[in-house]
């Protein structure tokens, strides 16, 4: 029994590895946090009555309400402060942002309702009316 000729296979020539240093690594640090003690005075502290005051102690009046004064007419409309027109921003971006994404979840709840209940309509339709007798006497 013969087997034939050698089976030829291709080889691939491959050029040599090339040599890379190793790298080396430093040591991990880390930074240890510190902090400045802080001083806290005792809760019986008060002021000698012998000092002065080297600053004035202002009380906070309120800032000027913003108005805007209406041209050719000549009289002012107060305008709201910011905190109230955030507030109702706030407010009405919710609003919108809620009935926009509730709204798919309402129709399709009011779809099936309304065909059950067209169903049980239809149904109660369909049945002949029962006769009455009159009333007993």
């Amino acid at each position: 029994m013969e087997l034939g000729e050698a089976i030829h296979l291709p080889t691939l020539a491959l050029p040599p590895a090339q040599q890379y240093p190793t790298p080396a690594l430093d040591l991990p640090t880390a930074d240890i946090p510190s902090y400045k003690p802080l001083v806290v005075p005792p809760s019986d502290l008060r002021k000698p009555k012998e000092t002065k005051s080297k600053t004035k102690e202002k009380t906070e009046q309120p800032a000027p309400t913003p108005k805007f004064e209406v041209p050719y007419f000549n009289f002012e409309v107060p305008l709201p402060t910011t905190e109230v027109v955030m507030a109702a921003t706030y407010a009405a971006v919710s609003a919108v942002a809620v009935t926009t994404f509730a709204q798919p979840f309402f129709n399709t709840i009011k779809k099936k309702l309304q065909k059950s209940i067209q169903a049980k309509v239809d149904k109660w339709k369909q049945k002949p009316p029962k006769k009455r007798d009159s009333l007993p006497n």
